[in-house]
């Protein structure tokens, strides 16, 4: 069965780059299609830019001087699917683009095979961790997690394990509804330490930063 092709917009403003995304995309099994390219946030605002299912984003960009959250917070803030893609692989970048909404965070030493994976992973909305991210995690050490039940704990965790809220309302005796409940709560919790999470795949990346649960397990 014919599937939709996932659309990429790339912001970033070194040539060589883009140009391998580039192939990376097009070589890719099925082909993943680049509507736009820039080196500014621009071309991700305006058409065809504007309608793509992802935008893999550069961080540094050259013209900002320093990292452009804010650019960022602005696409995540529109509803936008971004994978931050950068040179920098320090844990505070890599949480920080977290915390604000990315979808994930690669470096570009990761290469093709995690790029492509994260985007696809974007497009359908499903987790996916990088190993530099996975590394962050491990290591994170900020104290603003927030306090959840242990019903809210294994609703969360039973919910990453299961296709659907009808089997996690299933194997715990609960009702979808219930199951729904819980999940609002716990977004809630993190959303009032600073931490929104407002997609599957952000709920996981919380979870796993906080130990609820490993990369393995899913």
């Amino acid at each position: 069965m014919a599937t939709d092709v996932i659309t990429v917009t790339v912001i970033d403003d070194h040539p060589a780059i883009v140009a391998g995304v580039e192939h990376w995309y097009a070589t890719a099994d099925p082909p993943i299609r680049v509507v736009a390219t820039g080196n500014s946030v621009k071309a991700a605002w305006t058409p065809p830019g504007d309608s793509a299912s992802v935008v893999v984003f550069d961080l540094q960009l050259s013209s900002h001087g320093s990292p452009s959250y804010g650019e960022l917070r602005r696409l995540v803030d529109s509803g936008r699917q971004v994978i931050v893609y950068t040179m920098r692989d320090d844990e505070q970048a890599a949480l920080t683009c977290l915390d604000i909404g990315a979808f994930t965070f690669l470096t570009k030493a990761e290469g093709k095979e995690h790029l492509v994976a994260a985007t696809v992973a974007a497009a359908q909305d499903l987790p996916y961790t990088p190993p530099a991210l996975a590394g962050a995690f491990g290591t994170n050490s900020r104290s603003d997690r927030p306090r959840l039940s242990d019903r809210e704990e294994s609703v969360l965790v039973e919910w990453f394990q299961s296709e659907s809220k009808e089997l996690v309302a299933e194997k715990l005796g609960i009702t979808v509804r219930t199951v729904n409940t819980y999940l609002d709560r716990v977004r809630i919790k993190y959303a009032n330490v600073g931490r929104q999470a407002r997609t599957k795949a952000a709920l996981v990346a919380r979870a796993i930063q906080d130990g609820l649960v490993e990369v393995d397990d899913l």
